[in-house]
């Protein structure tokens, strides 16, 4: 929700300003540019180089700003323009105050008049201050201008005493963000599970049986659910890959085992379920404890075969969307439309090994979309990106059907 985002972070003298360290950690980590807009109490709580750091970008904290022996001037209303969504965290009761007054006595008030931007605030003050009938008025003034409060939490506050004011965790901060990004979105508050990567069987300490995928296709059926506003949980084999999305669980699992594991503790909870795992058919009946030695010029393996993760998932389907990949070399579509039928799944994503471009390892991959209705759709050759947004786009075209 936050990739690519423009984010204006305010923050003004309270003693939690300390946290917002950790929240220009967790915007950059979900992708968004962030630019820092410091009061000059503020300051006193937290590092403007600590912050410029963080954030990659200069802390800003008054009109007037001198480089080099030369003078300028911090445009609040570029910096309101800027902007894709303003926070201002903490939120002092003397900010509130003039927010919702229109007092404009700093480069943060300035800029906050100048935003044409989603605006959240979170507050952050002691308990009586919190509860004051005056600070209340703010609350309703600045949700009548249409700004978003991310309420205080209860706890112990720099008073010593115990009770409402506490700033909200940086967390909760990206949480109540990321919901009103995701609200309107196709998946907003859907679950959805998807398998990615190979399986690794052991044959002992060192060796196993694997293929060849990279768990592209998967990572990137993730990511675009999760750019839909769905909960992701991401059940990946072994892979290189990495995903960093507010809106995605990664779960990483080794074994096919583990990965059945994995995939029906999730399952009962969710919404769609996409298996573009490649998992291992079979794997060794017993494991070696040590490292095989080469004995001879043969090497018998007794393999068994692994639970079918996809099938049992059909058969326990209620009203889940359960789909399925189908990676054929030959009679790829009576292939695909069996398996379908076998283990019960809404649809089918047919690729085959005979189309140039297409299959483990590569960047592009080609397609057809089979649902059980019969209805089959296929798609030229395009990035496993764009192949995402494709199957997402006809999952969510039966789903809101």
């Amino acid at each position: 929700m936050l990739g690519g985002k423009k984010v204006l972070l305010g923050i003004t003298g309270g003693i939690a300003a300390y946290k917002t360290t950790f929240l220009v950690r967790l915007l950059i980590k979900a992708g968004a540019e962030v630019k820092v807009i410091l009061t000059d109490s503020a300051s006193s709580f937290v590092s403007p180089l600590t912050l410029a750091t963080l954030s990659k970008n200069p802390v800003l904290s008054s009109f007037i700003k001198e480089e080099s022996g030369e003078t300028d001037w911090n445009n609040h209303v570029e910096l309101g323009l800027w902007a894709d969504l303003m926070i201002i965290a903490p939120a002092t009761a003397n900010t509130l105050s003039k927010m919702a007054n229109g007092a404009c006595d700093n480069l943060l008030l300035a800029t906050y008049l100048s935003a044409k931007c989603p605006v959240f605030y979170a507050p952050a003050m002691d308990l009586d201050m919190y509860k004051h009938p005056s600070t209340k008025a703010s609350f309703e003034k600045l949700k009548a201008f249409g700004n978003h409060m991310i309420p205080a939490t209860s706890g112990e506050l720099a008073s010593g005493l115990h009770g409402e004011g506490r700033m909200a965790e940086p967390e909760d901060i990206i949480n109540a963000v990321t919901d009103f990004l995701s609200e309107g979105l196709p998946l907003s508050g859907k679950k959805v599970l998807i398998t990615a990567g190979p399986t690794y069987e052991a044959i002992d300490p060192v060796r196993f049986i694997g293929n060849h995928s990279s768990g592209t296709m998967g990572y990137e059926l993730a990511k675009t659910a999760a750019d839909l506003g769905a909960s992701v949980y991401l059940v990946s084999g072994p892979t290189s890959l990495n995903v960093a999305h507010t809106n995605i669980k990664l779960i990483r699992v080794v074994s096919a085992d583990e990965m059945y594991e994995a995939a029906h503790s999730y399952f009962e909870e969710i919404d769609i379920a996409i298996a573009a795992a490649a998992v291992a058919d079979y794997r060794p009946k017993t494991i070696a404890g040590q490292k095989i030695k080469k004995a001879s010029d043969t090497l018998s393996l007794d393999l068994v075969r692994n639970k079918d993760i996809l099938r049992s998932l059909g058969e326990r389907k209620q009203n889940q969307f359960l789909v399925g990949f189908a990676l054929e070399t030959e009679n790829e579509l009576e292939n695909a439309k069996g398996k379908l039928k076998r283990k019960n799944l809404d649809a089918i994503v047919l690729n085959s090994l005979n189309d140039l471009g297409a299959g483990f390892g590569k960047a592009t991959n080609k397609i057809t979309f089979i649902d059980k209705n019969s209805v089959i759709k296929t798609f030229e050759l395009k990035t496993k990106a764009a192949v995402a947004a494709d199957i997402l786009s006809e999952i969510c075209s039966r789903i809101h059907a």
